[in-house]
């Protein structure tokens, strides 16, 4: 078709500032979905999305728009909002020429705005601004448009008024991107096909479907193509558009979003930000790639060892629509078999956690998150630990570095004060401030990826009352003053309660990791200890008590050396008990130690 009449855009904006919303609306007033056919968040098709009402897997989707008499053709991309996937947004934004800033009229620029509007720009796109939500109670419209113009350096009409929720502003929205967003770009050279792959599904029959745009070239049912970066070869069978669920085309060409049905079954293949070309013409790459690198390490175990083979199964088959997610097996003498899981961050944790639980029915047991640490040794070897149970024992480390991030912080200026107080504990190096028009402060700072993944989102909130919002980016390595903390219970560690702590910290962390052991831990028949070990010496320690029976309960009368022969009797055996016994520590407890 031709491109003149093409406009492919995306909606970025942080998260609940009504992006999936506004998309409603749209696919409502271009006649995409029949009225009786609409629901809430159309594009959010995953169970936990409606739940939690967040866009977690982005999705595409084709409407056709008339205006002054031409008919063109809009591809939108809903993207995820949250730091996690800010991958997988920047390769959605690379796939389009525009996209509507989407701003929340009650809450104003965020923390994530800021970071994904630089992505956008970066990328080169045409931004259309909106402020979202004017018709809420406690909209600060004017207010809000002026902190939008100053932000982009453009006029305040230019920037547009919308409502998702009673369709205000839609109209105009979508006149502005006729009229503002570019036509797709010829490409140098047509004939050889290159295709972006910006996200993936798995289907049980069709195998791993590609969402994709095409940079050049055209494809048909049955052509022979390659992925440029995984090096393998499949057959096209079958290619179509989204509207919004999926319909099949002859064709797909330059310029345009759609899909094809590869046929793989086989996890790995298929990655986000790879290009498709055809095997009989084979194009370079496009440029940007990056291999998904996981930031957040965690363990994970079945609650029972015969589920293990359905574990390994269900993870597989995530893998297949979710590239990032990487897992290695590995091997716990308390917990058994399990594997060792790679993540893009907590929310991407818990999401993937969620999935197994409800989607093959696996309770789970899920050890404390870390982090990647560059260990030196003494000597000089270099060595990469992910998990507390490689890293090395104290002594052993000459230096040892950690992954830092750069923060941005939004925030009404009365929160401030916490604020300071909170980076600090974190161990954050505080940098500039700025203030906005609309009375709220931006304060940046440097801290380590650990502190952050140590409930710092959760004090956030508290500590501003909701009102705070925080972007990150990794930025660099630094050296760290960390070590392991150990948690023994009856003379042998447990590997699934040893964690990294900041050294500074290691004493306040003993104690209280074997305060809140010591509350959930069931007795035994015998005395038993737990401790807190670091730093090569034992730094908390609690006693539990043993189950005791009353052997003189029988007895009546008689000499009291009836009752000490006796107890003296039991007490030997409580001794050999100790000696010999093993401490069973139920499922339940690792997961009430696992939770904050």
């Amino acid at each position: 078709m031709d491109r003149a009449y093409i406009r492919n855009f995306s909606i970025i904006a942080h998260i609940d500032h009504g992006k999936s919303t506004l998309a409603d609306r749209m696919l409502e007033l271009t006649n995409t979905v029949e009225k009786r056919k609409m629901k809430e968040q159309v594009l959010d098709s995953m169970e936990l999305e409606r739940e939690r009402g967040i866009t977690i897997k982005m999705q595409p989707v084709r409407m056709e728009y008339v205006l002054r008499g031409e008919k063109y053709i809009f591809n939108l991309i809903d993207t995820p909002g949250h730091i996690d996937f800010s991958y997988e947004v920047s390769r959605a934004l690379k796939a389009v020429e525009g996209a509507i800033l989407l701003v929340d009229a009650t809450q104003g620029v965020q923390a994530q705005t800021l970071s994904t509007l630089a992505m956008a720009k970066e990328l080169g796109l045409v931004i259309v601004p909106s402020v979202s939500k004017v018709d809420a109670p406690l909209a600060r419209v004017a207010e809000v448009t002026e902190e939008l113009a100053i932000l982009l350096d453009i006029d305040e009409k230019d920037v547009l008024l919308t409502s998702g929720k009673t369709g205000e502003g839609v109209i105009e929205l979508l006149n502005a991107v006729v009229d503002r967003i570019s036509s797709p770009k010829v490409e140098e050279n047509e004939k050889n096909l290159r295709a972006l792959i910006f996200d993936f599904e798995y289907s049980n029959h069709q195998g791993i479907i590609v969402f994709v745009r095409f940079f050049g070239g055209s494809v048909r049912k049955t052509d022979r193509l390659r992925f440029c970066v995984a090096n393998a070869t499949f057959v096209a069978h079958e290619i179509g558009i989204f509207h919004p669920e999926p319909i099949e085309t002859d064709s797909l060409g330059s310029g345009e979003i759609g899909y094809i049905v590869t046929g793989i079954k086989e996890p790995g293949i298929a990655s986000v930000g790879d290009t498709i070309t055809t095997e009989e013409h084979p194009a370079p790459a496009l440029p940007g790639y990056q291999s998904p690198k996981p930031v957040v390490w965690a363990s994970v175990y079945p609650e029972s060892q015969d589920d293990f083979p359905l574990l390994r199964q269900a993870l597989d088959r995530l893998r297949l629509s979710d590239s990032s997610l990487s897992f290695e097996e590995e091997q716990s003498g308390v917990l058994g078999r399990g594997f060792r899981c790679g993540f893009l961050g907590m929310l991407h944790l818990e999401i993937i956690t969620e999935r197994l639980h409800r989607e093959f029915s696996l309770v789970l047991l899920v050890t404390t998150p870390s982090i990647t640490y560059e260990v030196q040794y003494i000597g000089g070897r270099r060595e990469i630990v992910y998990t507390p149970l490689k890293f090395p024992d104290f002594g052993q480390t000459e230096k040892i570095f950690e992954p830092w991030a750069a923060i941005q912080i939004i925030t009404p200026p009365a929160y401030i004060g916490g604020i300071l107080s909170l980076l600090y504990d974190h161990e954050a190096d505080i940098g500039a401030s700025e203030t906005f028009s609309d009375n709220r402060m931006m304060v940046k700072a440097h801290m380590p990826l650990r502190e952050l993944m140590r409930n710092f989102f959760d004090d956030l909130k508290s500590v501003t009352s909701g009102f705070g919002s925080l972007s990150y980016e990794i930025t660099s390595m630094k050296e760290a003053d960390v070590v392991r903390l150990d948690v023994l219970v009856g003379n042998e560690i447990v590997p699934a309660f040893s964690r990294i702590v900041s050294r500074k910290r290691v004493q306040e962390e003993a104690e209280k990791v074997v305060e809140k052991l010591h509350d959930i831990l069931p007795r035994q028949q015998f005395v038993m200890k737990i401790q807190g070990q670091a730093l090569g010496r034992i730094l908390s320690s609690r006693t539990v008590a043993a189950f005791r029976k009353d052997v003189t309960a029988k007895l009546y009368g008689g000499d009291i050396t009836r009752k000490m022969k006796l107890l003296e009797k039991q007490k030997k055996g409580k001794k050999k008990m100790k000696s010999r016994g093993q401490v069973n520590i139920p499922h339940d407890v690792f997961l009430k130690m696992m939770r904050p």
